[in-house]
C-alpha cells in the first residue's frame, strides 16, 4: 500500500517537509492542509510588503498549489482547517472553510506545522479598529489599506523585537512618525543590553520616539481617526494606528487535544528526529520545542531556517533515514533603519542563567581595510569558555559587513571551534571587502591573548567594585572630550617615560577608544612587571554600558 502522508500547515516547515517527502518517494500520497488562502509564502517579507519595498503581493508567494501539483504531485488544500486529530484511529477531521463542511482523512504519517500566532494580550481597547498584528498576507493587506485610507502620520509599534524593528523601519520610510514601545529596558531581547544600546541610540537619531521599560496598559479611541496608547507609567501617546509586535505563541491546541506531550516552554515536545510522543506524528517549525545546542535546555525558536531543516528531517525519518536535528543556536539578523544587528549562540544573560562559565571580549574593527574609502566600524561581542576558548556566542552590529562575520562565527560555533581557530581562520581579503586581519581574526586574537595571559581583560561593569588604577592612554584632546571618572591620562606615546608614576601595588586597568592602544599599553606594562589588564572594547564600550547605568 502507498504511504499516506498528511501535513498540517503550509509555510516554511510544512511546505519543505511535503516537497522533501516527494523527492524521497514517488509512490507516497501527500496532502497538505492550510487554513489560510496561501501556501509557502514568505512571512519574513511581510513588513517589507507593508513598506512597499516588496511591491507586489505575488512576490511573497514562493509556490502555488498548481506548482506543487504539477512539479511534485502534492495536493494542496487551501482554506481547509484541521479541527481535530484522532491519534488512535490515525485520522484527522477537516473543515472546508468556504462551505463549512466537515470530512475526515486517514494517515500513515502526520506532520504538524501549525506555526505560531501573534500574542494579543487582553488589554482594554485592543480590538479597536486600527490596531493590527502582522503574521499573514491578509494581515499585511489590511495594514497597507489602513495606512492609505487614513493618511496615517503617527504610529505606535508595540514591541522591540524582529517584527517591531522591521515594521518601524518600513513605516519611517513612508514618512510616518513612529513611537517604538517596549516593556523591557532594551530592544532586541535575545542580545545583551549593552549591545542593544547603540541600536536605541541609532533609532533616536533617525527620528523614532523610543519608549522603553514601560508596558502598554490600554488603548482608547479619542476621535474618529485617533487612538490613544496608555502605559504603566501613565504616559499617553496619540496615534492613528498601532502595530502589535509583542511576540508569538506556539499553536499547540491540536497537539494538546490529541494528547501529545507539551514541553516546559509551551511548545510541542519532539525528539531529535522531530517525532512527537505519538510514533506516527511528527511536528516541525514554530510550534515545537527543541534543544538549545549551547545550554542543552529546551528552546522555542520561531525562525524559518530551523523550520525548513526540521521539515526535511521529519520526511527523512518517515522514510526510514537516520536523520537527526542537532538543535538550535539561534543565529539571526535584523535590519533597522540602516543598522544591521546579528547574533549566534548564547547571550551573556543566557550563560549566566544556565550557570555556564564564560569570558568575553569586545572590539570595534572596521568592516574592511581602513585605508580603503567607506570603512564602517562593527561592534562585536564574543563569548567563549575560559577553560579552552570554545566559542559560546557572538553579537554584532554595524552598517556594513555584520552578517558575513556572524555567519563565520556561527559555523565556527557549530563545529565546536575555539578562539584559537578564529586566530587562524583564512578568510577572503581585498581592501574593499575586509582586512588582512579580518574582524573575525581580531576577535580570536584578543580572546586568545586574554586566555594565554598575554593581555588579560577587565570588564567595564566591574568598575564600581575595583581599586585598580585606571589608565587612559588616549591623547590629551580625546581625554578632555570625555573620560572615565577617576582615570589618569598618560598618552601611549609617553607611557614608557612615565612608568615610574604608575603604582606597582595594584592592578592597572588600561583603556583607549576601542581597545588597540590599550592592548599595546597592557603588553608594555606587563613586560615591566606591572599587573596590567585591558578594559575590553575601550571607551566606546564604556559608553554603551553608561547608556543604561
Amino acid at each position: 500500500m502507498k504511504k499516506r502522508i498528511l501535513v498540517i500547515g503550509g509555510v516554511a516547515g510544512g511546505a519543505s517537509c511535503a516537497a522533501r517527502a516527494r523527492r524521497l518517494s514517488e509512490d507516497a500520497e501527500i496532502i497538505l492542509f492550510e487554513r489560510g488562502p496561501h501556501v509557502s509564502f514568505a512571512n519574513c517579507g511581510l513588513p517589507y510588503f507593508v513598506g512597499d519595498v516588496i511591491p507586489q503581493e505575488s512576490d511573497l508567494l514562493m509556490a502555488s498549489p498548481q506548482l506543487f501539483k504539477e512539479r511534485f504531485n502534492i495536493e494542496i488544500r487551501l482554506e481547509n482547517e484541521v479541527r481535530s486529530i484522532d491519534a488512535k484511529k490515525q485520522e484527522i477531521e477537516v473543515c472546508e472553510l468556504n462551505h463549512s463542511t466537515l470530512y475526515r482523512e486517514r494517515y500513515d504519517a502526520l506532520v504538524l506545522s501549525p506555526g505560531a500566532s501573534p500574542i494579543r494580550p487582553p488589554l482594554p481597547g485592543i480590538d479597536l479598529p486600527g490596531i493590527f498584528a502582522l503574521r499573514t498576507i491578509p494581515d499585511s493587506r489590511k495594514i497597507k489599506s489602513w495606512l492609505e485610507e487614513h493618511d496615517v502620520k503617527r504610529a505606535a509599534v508595540v514591541g522591540g523585537g524582529f517584527i517591531g524593528l522591521e515594521m518601524t523601519e518600513n513605516l519611517v520610510h513612508q514618512g510616518i512618525h513612529v513611537i517604538q514601545m517596549e516593556m523591557l529596558p532594551q530592544l532586541l531581547p535575545p542580545i545583551d543590553r549593552e549591545m542593544a544600546s547603540p541600536i536605541a541610540r541609532h533609532l533616536k537619531e533617525q527620528g523614532v520616539t523610543l519608549h522603553l521599560n514601560d508596558a502598554v496598559t490600554a488603548f482608547e479611541r479619542t476621535s474618529k481617526n485617533t487612538l490613544q496608547v496608555h502605559t504603566h507609567s501613565d504616559a499617553r501617546y496619540e496615534v492613528e494606528t498601532v502595530i502589535l509586535a509583542i511576540g508569538v505563541r506556539p499553536e499547540t491546541h491540536l497537539a494538546k487535544e490529541a494528547g501529545l506531550k507539551i514541553g516546559p516552554k509551551g511548545g510541542i515536545q519532539v525528539d531529535s528526529q522531530m517525532r512527537t510522543s505519538d510514533p506516527n506524528i511528527w511536528a516541525v517549525g514554530d510550534a515545537v520545542e527543541v534543544r538549545d545546542s549551547i545550554t542543552g535546555e529546551p528552546a522555542i525558536l520561531p525562525l524559518a531556517g530551523p523550520a525548513n531543516r526540521q521539515g526535511r528531517i521529519a520526511s527523512d525519518v518517515i522514510f526510514g533515514r537516520p536523520s537527526k536535528f542537532r538543535g538550535v543556536q539561534g543565529t539571526a539578523v535584523c535590519h533597522a533603519l540602516g543598522l544591521t544587528v546579528a547574533w549566534t549562540g548564547a547571550s551573556e544573560k543566557t550563560l549566566k542563567r544556565a550557570h555556564i562559565p564564560y569570558s568575553k571580549v569586545y572590539l570595534h574593527p572596521g568592516h574592511h581595510a581602513r585605508y580603503f574609502p567607506g570603512s564602517h566600524p562593527i561592534d562585536i561581542k564574543l563569548l567563549f569558555s575560559p577553560k579552552d576558548g570554545t566559542i559560546l556566542g557572538a553579537q554584532a552590529s554595524g552598517v556594513e559587513g555584520v552578517v558575513k562575520r556572524i555567519d563565520v562565527l556561527s559555523m565556527a560555533l557549530q563545529k565546536g571551534g575555539s578562539v584559537y581557530d578564529l586566530e587562524e581562520a583564512e578568510l577572503c581579503y581585498a581592501p574593499q571587502f575586509g582586512a588582512a586581519k579580518d574582524p573575525v581574526n581580531f576577535a580570536g586574537m584578543i580572546a586568545a591573548n586574554a586566555l594565554r595571559g598575554d593581555a588579560p581583560v577587565a570588564f567595564w561593569e566591574e568598575l564600581g567594585s575595583t581599586n585598580a588604577f585606571l589608565l587612559d592612554v588616549r591623547n590629551e584632546d580625546e581625554f578632555r572630550s570625555g573620560h572615565v571618572e577617576g582615570a589618569t591620562n598618560i598618552p601611549l606615546h609617553q607611557l614608557r617615560e612615565q612608568i615610574p608614576q604608575i603604582p606597582d601595588d595594584r592592578e592597572i586597568w588600561t583603556y583607549c577608544q576601542v581597545g588597540q592602544r590599550a592592548y599595546y599599553a597592557t603588553r608594555l606594562l606587563r613586560q615591566h612587571g606591572l599587573d596590567a589588564k585591558n578594559l575590553t572594547g575601550g571607551y566606546k564600550t564604556y559608553q554603551a554600558f553608561k547608556d543604561f547605568s
